[in-house]
């Protein structure tokens, strides 16, 4: 399989330059790694490199867009919150000037969603097959249909010890697609439908919703597929950042403590080649339009 990794020799978060060829890797699932881009702490932010800062009940700590003040999931001192919701700020506003200077095209475009610190280690944490993140997948969310929205994400790894944030990268969407299509359980609007009156969903379930968590599952569930499918480890170093569409780019964590992330949501005729998408790929494979946005 060929390396969806590209290394970025960038050391600031500003004053990047757009290149095509990074948009191109980036809209065909490539990963975009920039070894040596930290995001420096202050030492009161530093202080907060620490796992009981996590409220048990939330799996990770948030900020939700547009309200900078606020932080959830977080156990701390008023200061400590205060200079949490500060260093999250900080990293949204790094984070949309990284991705504004080497997308131009997709900023006016892109749709703010929460910032999240994740303070626990990957490798100790127990979740169902469905929800354990260490098994290769693309994102999909079941409560929260999105028709085909892209879902770009920008992750910095903050860990003290420095040690590396360790993901598989798998095979192209495409080819996974082909593989697992065949297995998906059809649609049912009547069952969308049923889902959005009970408030199970947020809004009507698409088929290409339906789609994509059908892969999600049949991917996660599959372990000889999580075993021999094409794949790739990567250690992300501390001290890096990285930018993908976590919708596309096949991907697992398997070890890793405290990194920062950023999440923008985008319909899909924004991006450079819409075809590309997992909604222009479904669409193609399907035959038949799948409810999403317009292409």
């Amino acid at each position: 399989m060929q390396n969806p990794i590209v290394e970025v020799p960038a050391t600031q978060w500003h004053g990047l330059q757009a290149d095509p060829q990074l948009t191109a890797a980036l809209e065909d699932g490539g990963v975009m790694y920039f070894p040596a881009l930290p995001f420096s702490l202050s030492p009161a932010e530093a202080a907060l490199l620490r796992p009981e800062i996590r409220d048990p009940k939330s799996r990770n700590i948030s900020q939700p867009a547009g309200q900078p003040d606020t932080v959830k999931g977080a156990l701390a001192t008023p200061e400590e919150l205060a200079t949490l919701a500060a260093m999250m700020l900080r990293y949204r506003n790094q984070a949309v000037g990284l991705i504004g200077a080497l997308f131009p095209g997709y900023s006016r475009h892109l749709r703010l969603e929460p910032t999240s610190y994740r303070p626990s280690e990957v490798e100790t944490r127990q979740q169902s097959w469905r929800a354990d993140d260490k098994r290769l997948h693309v994102d999909a969310f079941p409560s929260r249909p999105n028709r085909g929205e892209r879902i770009l994400r920008v992750f910095s790894n903050l860990n003290p010890a420095g040690k590396p944030r360790l993901w598989r990268v798998g095979e192209p969407f495409e080819t996974m697609a082909a593989r697992f299509l065949p297995q998906v359980k059809p649609y049912r609007p009547w069952q969308a439908a049923l889902l959005r009156r009970l408030r199970v969903t947020k809004s009507l379930r698409s088929e290409y919703d339906h789609l994509m968590l059908q892969l999600h599952d049949l991917m996660k569930q599959d372990l000889a597929y999580q075993r021999d499918a094409d794949q790739l480890e990567m250690p992300f170093a501390a001290g890096s950042t990285w930018v993908c569409f976590s919708d596309q780019t096949l991907h697992a964590v398997y070890s890793g403590q405290f990194m920062m992330e950023q999440t923008f949501f985008m319909a899909p005729q924004h991006q450079t080649r819409p075809e590309r998408s997992p909604l222009g790929i479904l669409t193609r494979m399907a035959g038949r339009p799948l409810a999403g946005a317009p292409l």
